[in-house]
């Protein structure tokens, strides 16, 4: 057995043993949300700083030795029937070379909130979407990954260089990636890299200030909103503020 599917099992006993004790009262304001979406499962037990180590220990896994484990699947669908309790959450690029499960060393069912967009932006989908994951599921960290070689960056800073258009929705897809492309534009260094750093920066900074449920959360400690940059070569995972 990998050392991934034992890490996994033992933080499921972990959570068996001591997830009554991590049950928070129902968050004021949130009634029908919180009816809707109640279930038997209870809260995660880590707090955001340790949500972020776990992250980060799983990307030293895929980097240092990736496998791909198989986890008793069925049993673990089973589990999660009565409800949800993800420990973190994803904001990352649809581009299939990073998913986020593989990415933070094979993750199972149930471990990762994601969301999963073309250039990793935040729109009132994505926004009602980690809204729910920190008020409702109590996910105590939202990581906005962006990536190296990203198309959808790179197309918005084309708009910005070149006064490129794009067909269909494309071109309405990338306009919240544009201002930071004219941020980045002329700074040191590759282009394209620079604007997919700014991109999350500037998505971490709104989420921070989005209210009232992240920016209250985020103000009392109990949610983290950190930002990361994937290296497809090496597949290591950089955070950043």
């Amino acid at each position: 057995m990998c050392e991934t599917c034992v890490t996994m099992r033992r933080t499921r006993r972990h959570v068996l043993v001591h997830g009554a004790l991590g049950i928070m009262a129902t968050l004021g304001g949130l009634g029908a949300i919180g009816t809707a979406a109640a279930s038997d499962t209870p809260p995660t037990h880590l707090g955001p700083d340790q949500a972020l180590e776990q992250l980060k220990a799983g990307n030293r896994r895929f980097v240092a030795d990736p496998q791909a484990c198989v986890s008793d699947m069925a049993k673990r669908r089973r589990e999660l029937v009565a409800g949800q309790a993800p420990w973190a959450t994803l904001v990352s690029c649809a581009d299939s070379r990073v998913p986020p499960e593989l990415v933070f060393g094979g993750l199972s069912l149930g471990e990762l909130f994601v969301i999963r967009n073309a250039g990793n932006t935040v729109d009132t989908v994505a926004m009602g979407t980690l809204e729910y994951g920190a008020a409702v599921l109590k996910s105590p960290l939202i990581v906005v990954l962006g990536h190296e070689r990203c198309g959808a960056v790179a197309a918005a800073c084309d708009v910005v260089a070149k006064n490129a258009t794009f067909p269909g929705a494309i071109g309405p897809m990338i306009e919240p990636i544009v201002p930071a492309a004219i941020a980045a534009r002329g700074r040191d260094g590759d282009f394209v890299d620079n604007t997919v750093r700014e991109n999350v920066r500037r998505t971490v900074a709104r989420l921070k200030l989005a209210g009232p449920l992240i920016a209250d959360m985020a103000k009392t400690g109990k949610l983290r909103v950190v930002g990361a940059r994937y290296d497809l070569k090496s597949g290591e995972v950089e955070f950043f503020a």
